[in-house]
């Protein structure tokens, strides 16, 4: 049987942070009730906004697909890695650590373009107020979110595609949380230059463009609101982006850490660096839209009392 082959049918051991069944037993309920907060939080966010037709505007469209992206990418990921810390098995198909890593990268890229997208809709609402309806109209929004899910799903497929030609031998061991591309790029045994070549060309088009066109989007945004006589006024406008710049400061800022670095400097110490971007950040994300926004305290109050009523009645 050739290494092809091979590859294809052998199993991962996904060894996770620590090897240590005390340090394990630890990881396992502080991940499970991060995991519980985050899914509680985004459902709670998807309902508010899917009930309340005062959350019926672009905004809180792009912020329900977020929570839903954020729901699927903690559920791909998260049970798991819990399995594992419960297990003494921790192998994953190879099949199984192929397909974790196409959603992986899939919503980690649509959360990138939501976020991108999120900010040009704050631009046109502060920047270009009188053509908002227009500029903003639910069939352009529609659109958008499909061109988002389209080029998600494409690079997922892409570079998972470019993954299984990759020859993997010796040591199966993932010194990791889940299957991730540098991780198993450190694995390789084959010559990994082109895929590696691939990652940073797309990476740039992918991460950068959007992220360089937020920058541009709230250079014009803070030079608008620093034209605006009345103060309440501009605490106003800038208060609808803060939880946006909070959101977007802290997804890449951690994704920076893990990522933004050569292929041989990767080691355990990024870790850290990872739960960030793949737990912390989806449990953080309904706190940081809810904490300021009046309107999404409504929501969910109207929400829990709602259903609170109908349990009385």
């Amino acid at each position: 049987m050739d290494g092809g082959n091979q590859t294809r049918i052998s199993d991962f051991l996904l060894l996770g942070i620590s090897e240590s069944p005390e340090q394990q037993q630890v990881l396992f309920w502080m991940f499970l009730s991060m995991y519980l907060v985050t899914v509680v939080g985004n459902v709670l966010i998807i309902l508010a906004i899917s009930f309340d037709p005062r959350l019926h505007t672009p905004m809180y469209f792009f912020l329900a697909n977020l929570s839903f992206t954020d729901l699927f990418f903690v559920t791909n990921t998260i049970p798991k890695m819990l399995v594992n810390l419960q297990s003494q098995n921790k192998a994953i198909s190879y099949a199984g650590c192929m397909t974790q890593l196409y959603f992986l990268v899939s919503l980690v890229t649509l959360d990138n373009l939501i976020l991108a997208t999120m900010a040009y809709d704050r631009y046109v609402a502060i920047c270009r107020p009188l053509h908002y309806v227009t500029a903003m109209s639910p069939g352009l929004c529609i659109l958008l979110l499909t061109l988002c899910w389209s080029l998600s799903l494409l690079y997922g497929l892409t570079l998972t595609l470019f993954m299984t030609k990759v020859t993997f031998c010796g040591s199966r061991k993932i010194h990791y949380i889940f299957c991730e591309m540098y991780v198993l790029l450190r694995l390789a045994c084959s010559n990994t230059q082109i895929i590696h070549i691939v990652l940073i060309t797309t990476g740039i088009f992918i991460f950068l463009t959007p992220f360089g066109f937020m920058m541009i989007s709230y250079i014009r945004i803070v030079r608008t609101i620093l034209q605006i006589p009345s103060a309440s006024s501009k605490y106003k406008a800038f208060s609808t982006c803060a939880s946006h710049l909070a959101v977007v400061s802290l997804f890449y800022g951690t994704l920076c850490m893990v990522y933004l670095q050569p292929l041989q400097s990767y080691s355990m110490k990024d870790s850290v660096a990872t739960v960030m971007y793949a737990v912390v950040t989806p449990m953080m994300n309904p706190f940081i839209y809810s904490l300021r926004n009046k309107d999404m305290h409504g929501a969910l109050g109207r929400l829990l009392l709602g259903k609170a009523f109908r349990k009385v009645t």
